[in-house]
């Protein structure tokens, strides 16, 4: 991988796979919902949306129709810590797409109309949300972890919030943050050396917000424990539990991925082993890590049949307090390290996938560790270190959010 630093600071890195067909292209910004105040709530997601509404020269149809008439890939993502436009490409057609995404990042017009319209659109998208309860009770299980933060807030906003956004707001917010330090275009695949330059003479030049003004994420987010329930008639009941995690920066992450592994994150993991294949209590039961630049999560989610949660819940408990008390198995360790690796390897052979990797890296933790390094890393995990990750992980502190029918008996 290579990276080229344009005049103002703006960051490529780019990575050449000249065994594919195809360039991947993304253009990532360092502005999530972490950098929004309250009456921002939404404004990054809210970008993201605006910016396929239509350029000084081109309508959002003949951005749309442009990508279609390239077979090209075009689409677009928010998190808490960062936003990304993205698109996929033959080879031939690289510097074309990279036009139309320049387009888009430079001269969107935010037209107020659209403006209005993109606010019923985003508000049917969090209504979608609602109607999806595994999602519903993970955003809401956020609100409890980090209730004083930003962190803690769901990415799409809120109805009061989403109704006074407009021109100006988002001129102030992007005036902010889109600024050349907070930007890093990734290109993985089979692209010529012109693409960069090309590139750096579109990006190398625009200057933005002298003053440096300090991120609201600056703030150092607190774990809470707490509980949250909202009944709805849904035929499942769904619970998360989480616990405080750990930071993307913390040298000790790959223990908690590899603790992941053996919890919930596989087929042959303790959850799924003992609750939907020994006791048939769920059929969807899993856990997953969350890391971010000053903060993370462990959570463990199942949905059931409300008469079913309780004995769920409690088998959940066992099983970590089990792990807790007596650690995980050589076995187990060895299965998680294997699959910990193979996910990594296979899912970088993809010119999206690298371009996704290199960016994010670039853009969040300033580094990049070759994939021998991340194995030898990972190789290097002792079960000793797995262990009192487990032990400092499940604590009493720790989070719940549930979304049942009023007819299930709540275990909390």
């Amino acid at each position: 991988m290579k990276k080229t630093i344009c005049a103002n600071g703006v960051r490529i890195v780019h990575e050449k796979m000249p065994y594919t067909r195809s360039v991947a292209i993304g253009i990532w910004v360092k502005a999530g919902s972490l950098d929004e105040n309250k009456a921002e709530w939404g404004l990054s997601h809210f970008i993201e949306h605006m910016l396929f509404k239509g350029t000084t020269n081109r309508s959002a149809k003949a951005i749309a129709e442009q990508f279609d008439r390239i077979g090209g890939d075009i689409n677009a993502y928010t998190s808490k810590e960062m936003t990304c436009f993205y698109t996929t490409v033959l080879d031939y057609h690289a510097e074309k797409a990279m036009e139309i995404l320049v387009d888009m990042f430079f001269h969107s017009v935010f037209d107020e109309t659209e403006i209005e319209k993109e606010k019923s659109v985003i508000l049917d998208e969090i209504a979608s949300v609602e109607d999806t309860p595994d999602d519903d009770v993970d955003e809401r299980l956020w609100s409890v972890m980090y209730p004083n933060h930003p962190i803690g807030r769901s990415i799409g906003g809120v109805k009061d919030t989403l109704g006074k956004f407009n021109r100006k707001m988002i001129d102030d917010y992007m005036s902010r943050l889109y600024t050349p330090e907070n930007i890093v275009i990734s290109i993985a695949g089979n692209y010529d050396e012109k693409l960069v330059d090309f590139i750096e003479s579109k990006f190398g030049a625009f200057s933005g917000n002298a003053k440096g003004i300090d991120s609201i994420s600056d703030v150092q987010p607190i774990f809470k424990s707490g509980l949250t329930t909202k009944h709805k008639e849904i035929e499942q009941a769904h619970i998360c539990i989480g616990y405080p995690g750990l930071a993307l920066n913390e040298k000790r992450l790959h223990d908690l991925i590899l603790l992941d592994s053996i919890v919930g994150g596989t087929m042959s993991s303790r959850l799924f082993q003992e609750i939907r294949e020994e006791q048939g209590l769920a059929y969807s039961v899993f856990s997953y890590y969350s890391s971010y630049t000053m903060a993370g999560s462990f959570v463990i989610y199942g949905g059931t049949s409300p008469e079913q949660l309780e004995n769920m819940v409690v088998t959940m408990d066992r099983i970590t307090a089990q792990i807790k008390s007596e650690g995980v198995t050589e076995l187990e360790l060895s299965n998680a390290k294997e699959q910990l690796k193979a996910t990594i390897l296979l899912g970088l052979e993809s010119t999206e996938s690298r371009m996704h990797r290199n960016g994010k890296n670039e853009l969040v933790l300033n580094e990049h560790k070759g994939i021998d390094e991340v194995q030898s890393i990972i190789d290097s995990v002792k079960i000793t270190d797995v262990n009192q990750i487990a032990y400092e992980t499940f604590t009493d502190k720790r989070a719940i959010s549930i979304i049942a029918p009023k007819s299930a008996a709540l275990p909390f």
